[in-house]
C-alpha cells in the first residue's frame, strides 16, 4: 500500500517552482499572532483558485483561522493542520527575501519587527502544495479532507479559539477521524521524524509582579528593593530543575524577561518577571507551577514586601502525545517513501523541547492525532557542522533571528509528508 501511495505522490505533486516563490512572499510578509488578516486572505484566495468547485472554504474562525472542506465519497475524515502566525523578531539572515516587516502590536500598541522565525511560512506553503496534490489525486482516495490553517499558535491560543468559536459546530467543519500536523525543524533537510507518545512538552508562561517600596538609590534602608528580590528569586528558581527534578524527567524553567525602574538613582516600586516553564508529564507540570509560586511568595515574604506578588498566566500549551495506532500507520507509510537511514525517516525522533497547541484540535472532540517533524538545514552544511560537533552552536534553532530553512528539499519533504499522511487514512483499498 505504501509504495502505491508514493507513486500517487510522485504523479500528483504540483510544480514546486511557484510554491517556492509563494514561500518567499510569505517569508517577506509575516504577521503577528491574532493579526494574520492578509495571510489568511491569501490562503483563502489560493484555495479557491486551485481547488475544485465543491471545495468549501470557511473563514474567520476563532479570529483569522480558516478551514477548507472537500467531501469525496464515503470514508474517514482527515484534518491536516498548518499554523500561520509569525514572531516579534528582527530578521538577521541576510537573505534576499528577508523580512523587513514591522507591525504595531495590537495588544500593546508598540511597533515591533516581525519574522517567520519558527517556519510557519513553510508550513503554509507545504500544506497548500499538499492540497493541490490531493485535489489532483482525488480519484485515488475516498472520504473527507479538511485543510485547517490556524492563527495564534505562538500564543498558544489559536487552536482553542477556533474550537470555542464553533469550528466543529457553528462553522460546520466535520469532526475528523484523525488529525495530522507537522513542524519544520533545524534538522538535516530531507529528514523526517515521528515518535509515539509524548513528542512535545507542555508550556506555561507567567507574568509575575514583585511589589517593593521605592526610594532614593542612596537610601536603600528606606526601601524594599524589588530588583534585589527579583534577583534572589531568579537564582532560587534555577534550583527547581537542578535540585528538585529527577534528571530523567526533563523540565525547564526560564526567566526570559526582567523589567524594573526607569532611572539609575531611583529604587523602583516593582519588578516584573516573565517566567516560562516546560514539562514532560502532567505531574511535573503541576508541581513546577506550584513551586514557582511558592518560591516567589517566599522571597517576597523574606524581604517584607508591602504586599504579595501577583501572577498572570500569559500562555499555556498542553502536552503533545501522539496516538500509538495512528503513529504506527504513519510509520509504515513514511518508512517506505522516505527510507530509513541517515538523513531519511526516523521513527524514534527525540522529543521536542518546544510546545504546541495543535493537539487541542483533536482532543476537543476526543480524536487521535499524530504530529511529525521535518528538517530544513541544507545537507552539506549540516554534515560539515555535525562532523565538527558544533550543532548546538552553529545551527540556528526556531525563534532565532538567523533561522532560515533551505527551501529545497524542505518544501518537497513537508508537502510529501502531508499528502502521505492523508492518503494513509483516505487511500482506497
Amino acid at each position: 500500500m505504501a509504495s502505491k501511495l508514493s507513486q500517487i505522490v510522485a504523479q500528483h505533486r504540483p510544480d514546486l517552482g511557484p510554491l517556492q516563490e509563494l514561500y518567499k512572499y510569505l517569508h517577506q510578509n509575516p504577521e503577528l499572532s491574532n493579526q494574520e488578516s492578509e495571510t489568511a486572505a491569501l490562503i483563502a484566495e489560493k484555495l479557491r483558485t486551485t481547488g475544485p468547485e465543491d471545495l468549501v472554504v470557511k473563514t474567520d474562525i476563532g479570529g483569522h483561522g480558516l478551514a477548507a472542506v472537500l467531501p469525496n465519497g464515503d470514508g474517514p475524515t482527515v484534518l491536516l493542520r498548518a499554523d500561520i502566525d509569525a514572531l516579534p523578531v528582527e530578521e538577521r539572515t541576510g537573505l534576499p527575501y528577508a523580512s523587513t516587516k514591522r507591525m504595531v502590536h495590537a495588544a500593546t500598541g508598540l511597533e515591533k519587527p516581525v519574522m517567520h522565525a519558527c517556519g510557519h511560512d513553510m508550513h503554509i506553503t507545504c500544506l497548500l502544495g499538499a492540497a493541490a496534490a490531493l485535489f489532483s489525486s482525488r480519484a485515488t482516495w475516498a472520504g473527507t479532507l479538511v485543510l485547517l490553517f490556524q492563527p495564534a499558535e505562538e500564543r498558544g491560543t489559536g487552536a482553542q479559539a477556533m474550537v470555542d468559536d464553533g469550528l466543529y459546530t457553528r462553522h460546520g467543519v466535520p469532526v475528523p477521524d484523525v488529525v495530522l500536523g507537522a513542524h519544520v525543524m533545524p534538522f538535516r533537510a530531507g529528514a523526517v521524524g515521528t515518535g509515539r507518545g509524548v513528542v512535545a512538552t507542555s508550556a506555561d508562561s507567567l507574568e509575575v509582579t514583585i511589589h517593593g517600596r521605592g526610594s532614593h538609590a542612596s537610601m536603600p534602608h528606606t526601601a524594599v528593593d524589588p530588583v534585589v528580590v527579583a534577583a534572589s528569586t531568579i537564582m532560587k528558581l534555577q534550583t527547581l530543575v537542578s535540585r528538585e527534578t529527577d534528571p530523567a524527567d526533563a523540565s525547564v524553567v526560564t526567566v526570559a524577561t526582567v523589567q524594573a525602574g526607569d532611572a539609575e538613582n531611583v529604587i523602583a516600586d516593582e519588578a516584573v518577571l516573565g517566567i516560562d516553564t516546560r514539562s514532560t508529564t502532567a505531574a511535573t507540570r503541576e508541581r513546577m507551577m506550584r513551586r514557582i509560586k511558592a518560591v516567589v511568595e517566599a522571597e517576597c515574604a523574606c524581604a517584607e514586601a508591602p504586599r504579595g506578588p501577583e501572577f498572570r498566566t500569559t500562555r499555556s500549551f498542553p502536552l503533545t502525545v501522539n496516538d500509538e495506532e495512528t503513529t504506527r500507520r504513519i510509520e509504515e507509510t513514511f518508512s517506505v517513501h522516505f527510507g530509513e537511514g541517515r538523513g531519511e525517516y526516523d521513527r524514534n525522533m527525540p522529543r521536542l523541547g518546544g510546545s504546541e497547541d495543535f493537539s487541542i484540535l483533536a482532543t476537543a472532540v476526543d480524536r487521535p492525532y499524530c504530529f511529525f517533524m521535518y528538517g530544513s538545514i541544507e545537507e552539506s552544511r549540516w554534515d560539515r557542522i555535525e562532523a565538527q560537533g558544533t550543532i548546538a552552536k552553529d545551527i540556528p534553532a526556531n525563534h532565532s533571528p538567523m533561522f532560515a530553512p533551505a527551501i529545497m528539499p524542505t518544501l518537497q519533504t513537508g508537502l510529501d509528508g502531508y499528502v502521505l499522511g492523508a492518503l494513509t487514512f483516505l487511500g482506497k483499498k
